[in-house]
């Protein structure tokens, strides 16, 4: 349940080339991948609650009653974790998908806390002296998980908090020392994430009264069709140079062309590899964006491409890039960029899985040094799947540009 892991293994069977979105034929192809992948999803987490009940239920009360329920509360939370979280796919009565999605987001949230403190027990169990505990410890694990949860489920949907982050930049211009960009990323407005959340993202981020907001990428998953409404509130990003956005991953599951179509509709600027010159009292500074790094697997025509992002950008200016995802890190330093804000990584998410995630990606979050770039990797904005967070808590960063005396070096990565 590793959020980098899950994130791309539960997304799989939805991706398809835009260029192929006309074939009459391509609803009924995506039903089948779907219904393909849950299935496999079914068939490993069916072995995986078993063991769960075999460890836990037993040590939790001897009454055969309460023994059933527990098994019944473990073949629910089966069959929930793929069909409830994917329920888009299988249900059209939209009230409906955003509850079994709900049903499902949860399920999972509590599911994985529940395998990882189970898998912690059955290794304490084999020390010496312990067993006679047995029954205690698997209260025990219930009694966590459950407010691991609850814990994480408020940390989740509440607004995100501001994050202030100094980068230095060697040869800033004087009229760009403290020059700041608001980021947000990773909002993923859906069944779970609606207006009233991005409206109060979005009025935090106007409170910082910012130079530009960088959006990078996955703000959506769903059509255009369906989350139009919840991200309207988009159009009222405020700053003095404007809002940029760019794509993620989940972008392109949910129709890329459409969504940058929408937020060009909603004033955002749009970048897919190219940039924008901002004058800023008297001095460039350069904000460019690229197209996800994974992007041509689902449209070639939009392979991530820092270089042709850079192409034509005055000399001596500073280069910012947006790029959702951080492995994008090599190119830009090739390219060269002074700065990349990135996302995709949520952190983790929520313990322990944010120890997993750079197993996929080279920075997980915060500030690093690839050479002469800088990069930063936002934990998100909002969330995906489980609406939990534990351990990593969700933000709104305010970067603000300083030279290279005004702040604290970090390690070269």
């Amino acid at each position: 349940m590793a959020i980098a892991e899950n994130q791309a293994a539960s997304d799989a069977p939805l991706r398809e080339p835009e260029s192929d979105r006309s074939a009459p034929d391509l609803p009924a192809r995506a039903r089948t991948r779907v219904r393909k992948f849950a299935t496999r999803v079914l068939m490993i987490f069916a072995p995986v609650h078993l063991y769960v009940a075999w460890s836990l239920i037993p040590d939790l009360t001897p009454e055969p009653i309460l023994q059933a329920f527990g098994g019944v509360i473990m073949v629910v939370s089966t069959v929930l974790i793929p069909y409830g979280t994917l329920a888009s796919q299988f249900v059209s009565h939209q009230a409906l998908v955003d509850r079994l999605v709900w049903a499902g987001s949860l399920t999972m949230g509590w599911f994985s806390s529940v395998l990882v403190l189970t898998l912690v027990r059955e290794t304490v169990l084999w020390v010496p002296g312990v067993r006679p505990w047995a029954h205690e410890s698997a209260l025990a694990v219930l009694a966590v998980s459950v407010a691991v949860t609850v814990v994480g489920f408020f940390n989740a949907r509440r607004v995100a908090r501001v994050v202030h982050v100094d980068v230095p930049l060697a040869n800033l211009p004087p009229a760009l020392d403290g020059f700041t960009i608001a980021q947000i990323t990773d909002i993923h407005v859906g069944s779970t994430i609606k207006r009233d959340y991005v409206q109060g993202i979005v009025e935090r981020v106007n409170e910082l009264n910012a130079d530009i907001v960088a959006v990078t990428g996955d703000v959506v998953d769903g059509k255009v069709s369906r989350l139009s409404g919840d991200t309207a509130p988009l159009a009222q990003l405020r700053a003095r140079h404007g809002a940029y956005v760019v794509t993620g991953n989940h972008e392109y599951y949910s129709g890329a062309d459409d969504w940058m179509e929408e937020f060009r509709r909603l004033g955002l600027q749009t970048l897919m590899n190219e940039h924008r010159v901002i004058d800023h009292d008297g001095a460039n500074i350069v904000v460019a964006g690229i197209n996800d790094f994974s992007a041509a697997r689902v449209n070639p025509a939009h392979e991530s491409d820092p270089a042709a992002a850079i192409a034509g950008s005055p000399d001596g200016a500073p280069k910012v890039l947006l790029a959702h995802q951080p492995r994008s890190a090599d190119a830009a330093l090739e390219a060269g960029f002074d700065l990349q804000l990135s996302g995709h990584t949520h952190g983790g998410q929520f313990w322990p899985w944010n120890h997993f995630v750079r197993m996929q990606q080279p920075y997980t979050a915060g500030l690093h040094r690839l050479g002469a770039l800088w990069i930063y990797t936002s934990r998100g904005t909002g969330y995906w799947g489980p609406p939990k967070r534990f351990g990593v808590p969700s933000e709104i960063t305010l970067i603000r540009l300083t030279s290279q005396l005004a702040s604290r070096l970090i390690p070269e990565a």
